[in-house]
């Protein structure tokens, strides 16, 4: 077994290396840093937990927990990936779990590990989200979990777990949830990382569906990145995550679309073709175990890049559709003079269902304070549920106004609001927007 685990450690070494070269990133300068946090909570197998918290954090920022490989830590992952430079940008916060037994691997094994609130690492790592959602703001519908080898394994396991609290995981090169079980204490499981283990797609949902007794809930969207030429956790490891989370959301194993996103990578999606699906797998042709950790590729499936995913519905924030009497309707806002404004709207859709995220940009030298934006959204589209703004009517000419934290745009500064929707067919964008009044360019 521990021959295994330094063949492991010994191919997981270069990760932090492969992981910077993924991509190029350009983030403005931050005084932020990694800082390590004790007594954050019960924590049965004694993880060290390192937190980063960007400088501007979004007013409802989103939480990713960044899962280590083996021979890994906190520390490196947050070195050798860009997540921390993504949430410089976005304004979301990571947390960093890390291993102190003496493999520096997470356990993905242990009955206790594979059932919720059984003990082990999965519990320390939620005593990790909870120490940061009570001291942030932490939108809970926004918080997911990525990581790489036996931090995708962790991934896996996680998303079984505690599925209502995870909205999403990615994970890089791993294994289905409880292909790794054992019951002797190994660590390793060689015939589950050789890619030996195979079960019908019912079978590993059902091993998924005994973790969390009685949940009837949402389960969490997957994304799965496997290289074909694994040389350790084996590519047939792919298809039987592909398998499971399939069947757990109750999907056909036919992929609703098939695409090629760049050289060498096959991406299918399952459930829906946007890139909110609720499975996502891409498969890198000829690429090893040390495969490039894609961060903002897992960033944009979570939709940390712009708004929540559609899969997770926020709590309605939509304003009755008869308008309230005219003495108490609020006035609209005026613009300063000089004030210009530009609005950039992003869609994505699947069936019968899309999330728009749209972006206010004040293009004006002096602050908006207090905005309401009018659009007509096409005809068959109706509002189900809104973020950082109350919308009214749900169709056809609809204004949204500002929540009590963002009604200040600074001038060159953005606010980003979004909403759910249903559509017959139309997804199309409407085709122009007001800022209190005044129109807004199109970004």
């Amino acid at each position: 077994m521990r021959t295994a685990i330094r063949l492991c450690c010994a191919a997981l070494a270069a990760i932090a290396l492969t992981a910077l070269a993924a991509l190029s990133i350009p983030t403005p300068a931050s005084a932020a840093t990694l800082t390590e946090v004790t007594n954050f909570g019960t924590n049965p197998s004694n993880l060290r937990m390192y937190l980063y918290v960007p400088d501007r954090v979004a007013p409802r920022p989103g939480l990713l927990v960044a899962v280590h490989y083996c021979t890994g830590s906190g520390p490196a992952l947050h070195s050798g990936t860009q997540f921390a430079s993504l949430a410089d940008r976005y304004g979301f916060i990571v947390v960093y779990p890390s291993v102190t037994r003496s493999s520096q691997c997470f356990d993905v094994s242990s009955p206790q590990a594979l059932r919720r609130g059984g003990g082990s690492d999965p519990v320390g790592i939620m005593s990790m989200v909870d120490h940061v959602r009570q001291r942030y703001p932490v939108d809970a519908s926004r918080i997911f979990v990525t990581g790489v080898s036996s931090g995708a394994m962790m991934t896996n396991v996680l998303l079984g777990v505690y599925p209502d609290v995870f909205a999403a995981g990615a994970a890089f090169a791993g294994v289905p949830f409880g292909c790794f079980a054992t019951t002797n204490g190994s660590e390793w499981n060689s015939e589950c990382a050789n890619g030996q283990v195979t079960r019908t797609p019912q079978q590993w949902g059902d091993l998924v569906r005994a973790a969390y007794p009685g949940y009837t809930g949402a389960r969490p969207r997957m994304q799965i990145w496997h290289g074909t030429n694994d040389d350790i956790l084996r590519y047939p490891n792919f298809g039987e995550q592909i398998k499971q989370w399939t069947n757990v959301h109750g999907l056909s194993q036919t992929p609703t679309m098939t695409d090629s996103p760049q050289a060498g990578h096959t991406r299918t999606r399952y459930g829906g073709t946007g890139g909110t699906a609720p499975v996502e797998a891409i498969s890198m042709q000829g690429v090893s175990h040390n495969l490039p950790v894609d961060a903002a590729g897992a960033v944009r499936f979570f939709g940390l890049d712009n708004a929540p995913p559609p899969t997770t519905t926020p709590t309605p924030t939509i304003t009755p559709t008869t308008p309230p009497p005219t003495p108490t309707v609020p006035p609209t806002p005026t613009l300063p003079p000089g004030t210009g404004c530009r609005v950039g709207y992003t869609v994505n859709a699947w069936n019968t269902g899309l999330t728009a995220s749209v972006t206010i940009t004040n293009t004006g030298p002096t602050a908006v304070n207090g905005w309401s934006l009018a659009f007509t959204l096409p005809g068959g589209q109706s509002i189900t549920g809104g973020w950082n703004a109350t919308y009214a009517p749900t169709s056809g000419a609809v204004t949204a106004r500002n929540a009590a934290y963002n009604g200040t745009i600074a001038p060159n500064a953005s606010v980003t609001i979004g909403f759910q929707a249903t559509h017959s067919g139309n997804t199309a964008a409407p085709s122009a927007f007001t800022l209190n009044a005044t129109p807004c360019a199109i970004a």
